[in-house]
Formats: structure tokens, sequence, C-alpha cells
């Protein structure tokens, strides 16, 4: 007779990968520094790379697409719980 044990890890999320890990870096520090900019008046970006110089906006730029990729990842989160 065939085992009929269910295997309670066969439908669980995988780890999370090298790019999540790095979304949610970028994630925190552009938080953080909206929390400086918000309460302090201190842009630690422009800061440390000096106001509209060509890395300041790199730095954005990228903090942006590691916030679009995580609401990408946030929908493939949800749809895969509904099936």
């Amino acid at each position: 007779m065939p085992d009929r044990r269910v295997n309670i890890h066969a439908r669980a999320r995988p780890a999370m990968s090298a790019i999540d890990y790095i979304a949610m870096a970028l994630l925190i520090i552009g938080g953080l520094n909206w929390a400086m900019v918000g309460l302090f008046d201190v842009d630690m970006v422009a800061t440390l790379f000096g106001p509209a110089t060509a890395l300041t906006r790199i730095v954005y730029v990228v903090v942006g697409l590691a916030a679009l990729y995580s609401i990408y990842t946030m929908a493939k989160m949800a749809s895969s719980k509904r099936h």
C-alpha cells in the first residue's frame, strides 16, 4: 500500500534569493533616507554623493527599481497564495 502521508514542505515558498535581499536592503536604505529628509531635512544620498550629481540620480533610480521589483514580488506571492 502506498504511503499517503502529505509532505508539508512540498508547497513551502523557497527562501529569498540574493536579488530579494538586495532589493530589501535598498528599500531600507531608501526608507531611512526619506525618514532623515522628513525629520531633519537631511538627504544623506545627496550629502554623500553631492546634490544633483549623476551618481545621486543613479542611487535614486536603483532604489526606485528595487521598489518596483518588490511590488512584482508581492504580487507574485499574493497570486501563489490563491492557488
